[in-house]
């Protein structure tokens, strides 16, 4: 399965009023530096790192963790798996959302359980991902990898759904950076995305496409997910200013549409690692 090239993403400003609405739907200190600052600049890479390895130390003997996708999701893989290898969190197993996660955990030692059925756990304790958008009331984008589907239904399933993300990551609006990913079955995949835009073409600056990948030099095929499903890719030309249930509500009823990238009300804690190093811990209030 090819992956998509995506543009560098444009930035994005929160303004004070973006701010507020921050501290109005977090608990506790929304500004709390788990680590003190650096002198030296800290890599994007970095940045992900502080954040998985933080949302790690959520992590207890005896949890049956959903296991997230993506290159941050990558790092919490690492060192759970470091962790349990050192003997520190016995009876810990991960519930994958992707091939590519199911691969990573079993390579660095992580016992592995399906979803629901007889060998699945009774409960999924906590859930460790990332996010492609974060906005101030903490819905997020996700699955622009392609592995939306998956990631809904095992953070879903979970009791606590901690996200851990870079500064980069806060935007204002939903689809500020990129696209709403949008899991389409590949039977009649050009009518589902002609649906799409029927029902969304009167929103301002929106615009769908089908996600395509290199097959080779002279050719493009559709992007295929884990499922054997297609990805439509909307985009918003500001953002979505939109109720974000309702579009969410939409999409749902049109035939054809499997799920969709926008994780509302979902998250429980967003973990945002700072350029200066420090970490921001952003709470939901029930």
């Amino acid at each position: 399965m090819g992956s998509a090239a995506t543009a560098p993403p444009p930035s994005v400003n929160l303004t004070q009023e973006d701010l507020k609405r921050v501290a109005a739907h977090v608990g506790g200190d929304a500004a709390a530096a788990a680590s003190p600052p650096t002198s030296g600049k800290l890599t994007q890479e970095d940045l992900k790192r502080v954040a998985a390895h933080r949302a790690v130390e959520f992590v207890e003997p005896g949890m049956a963790l959903g296991l997230g996708t993506g290159s941050t999701a990558a790092h919490a893989l690492d060192r759970l798996g470091d962790l349990l290898r050192a003997g520190a969190l016995p009876g810990v197993a991960g519930v994958p959302t992707s091939l590519k996660t199911e691969l990573h955990a079993t390579r660095v030692g992580i016992p592995l359980l399906p979803l629901g059925g007889d060998r699945g756990p009774a409960r999924i304790h906590l859930s460790i991902d990332g996010a492609d958008e974060v906005d101030p009331d903490l819905n997020l984008v996700k699955g622009r990898g392609g592995s939306l589907l998956r990631e809904k239904m095992v953070e879903g399933a979970g009791e606590r759904f901690v996200v851990i993300v870079d500064e980069s990551k806060l935007v204002p609006r939903l689809a500020c950076t990129g696209a709403v990913p949008v899991e389409v079955i590949p039977f009649g995949a050009p009518h589902t995305l002609g649906l799409i835009r029927k029902v969304f073409d009167g929103l301002t600056g929106f615009h769908a496409r089908l996600r395509m990948v290199k097959k080779d030099v002279e050719e493009d095929t559709l992007f295929v997910t884990d499922n054997g499903n297609n990805i439509v890719e909307m985009f918003f030309k500001d953002g979505i200013h939109g109720d974000l249930h309702d579009i969410s509500d939409q999409l749902l009823r049109i035939t054809g549409v499997v799920e969709h990238g926008m994780f509302l009300g979902m998250a429980t804690t967003v973990i945002v690692a700072n350029k200066d190093g420090t970490i921001t811990v952003m709470d939901r209030k029930i």
